[in-house]
């Protein structure tokens, strides 16, 4: 079976029982990592040969006359969405309103980072924001701190390190999104062709989960070779934050908050309009 997801720390310790067979009756994995912005383009291919992917929430409505969300293994949660970050020192941007016109970087405009940042901005940038630059998460912050870019919309373990570049957060749109709607933020899903048994898989997928969480270290040195440089007390507080109740049960709040998130960003036409059924398994 081929799958695609991240390198990330919370992907690999999810994955890692199904990855190195420790899941019974559950097929081999033949695994692509990937950044996400790269899964959601693979997803998105009329011709896509992967069975299962770890896409954005904010690709789905792209996908789904082809791919079913399954309802395990992916990310939602409280307290970990992504930043709006400025460089700091004298020339800081004070507040939201300086966004006005200005460049701002983003590591992808299929990501559900980007759908919360244009509806925030929307709400409180006046006049909207300038050029928007995509660019590789990972080099969001350097281009901020050296003035290739105004602000920067960042992710992952980001949240806990972007004091290092000597950058100020201008928002935390996690705890924006959960003032204004009181759930939790979509970030990462889980994907499977509609054609394969996709109880099947998801059977796999909260078996790899639990796994994880009952054998926690036997995936230390798995996750750790993947997040490359990445301090491991990082990649632990990483997967503290990614991998919670959502991961094994999306829930009915996981479903609202899904809904709630593709739906406004149908309004604001930067998405297709879905039909919300369609986001539950056949």
């Amino acid at each position: 079976m081929k799958i695609a997801f991240s390198p990330c720390p919370n992907d690999t310790f999810v994955f890692h029982a199904w990855t190195h067979g420790l899941i019974p009756d559950a097929p081999e994995l033949d695994v692509t990592y990937a950044d996400i912005d790269i899964t959601n383009h693979l997803a998105a291919q009329d011709d896509s040969d992967f069975d299962v992917l770890k896409i954005s929430y904010a690709a789905l409505p792209w996908i789904l006359d082809r791919y079913a969300l399954l309802p395990c293994g992916g990310a939602l949660g409280r307290g970990c969405g992504p930043l709006v970050l400025a460089a700091g020192g004298e020339q800081a941007l004070q507040d939201p309103s300086a966004l006005s016109g200005r460049r701002v970087a983003v590591p992808s405009e299929r990501s559900t980072a980007y759908l919360l940042f244009r509806l925030w901005a929307a709400q409180n940038v006046p006049g909207g924001v300038g050029e928007i630059v995509v660019m590789p998460f990972d080099q969001i912050m350097p281009a901020v701190r050296d003035g290739q870019i105004d602000a920067g919309l960042v992710i992952h373990e980001a949240r806990f390190t972007y004091p290092d570049y000597g950058l100020q957060l201008m928002t935390d749109l996690g705890s924006w999104w959960e003032q204004d709607t009181g759930l939790p933020i979509p970030l990462g899903a889980i994907v499977a062709k509609r054609t394969l048994d996709l109880e099947a898989i998801s059977g796999w997928a909260r078996a790899s989960v639990e796994y994880a969480w009952a054998h926690p270290e036997e995936s230390r040195e798995y996750v750790l070779s993947h997040a490359q440089e990445m301090d491991p007390k990082v990649a632990d507080a990483h997967i503290d934050l990614y991998v919670n109740s959502f991961t094994a049960n999306l829930g009915d709040d996981g479903y609202a908050a899904i809904t709630s998130l593709l739906n406004r960003a149908a309004d604001e036409g930067l998405v297709p309009h879905i039909d919300p059924q369609t986001l539950m398994l056949p």
